[in-house]
């Protein structure tokens, strides 16, 4: 048997502050949100915080775009 007296505790997800999922991810994941913008139809480039990073015409390029910056896309709707 192992002795974890050193391992951090397990918290709940539910405990997470605003700020706390804000931050998750925030290198590493990059959101993508299909938008209108001007009456034509694109997607929106978000960091994990929120803060708008960027726009393409579609999904495969948004996609594209993240991955090339070593990040990991995820679809939001």
């Amino acid at each position: 048997m192992t002795n974890n007296q050193n391992a951090p505790a397990p918290i709940s997800l539910a405990q997470l502050s605003p700020m706390d999922w804000a931050r998750f991810g925030l290198q590493q994941v990059a959101y993508l949100r299909p938008v209108t913008l001007n009456g034509v139809q694109a997607v929106s480039i978000h960091a994990a915080d929120g803060t708008h990073i960027g726009a393409a015409p579609n999904l495969e390029s948004a996609a594209a775009a993240v991955v090339e910056h070593e990040m990991a896309p995820v679809l939001v709707h």
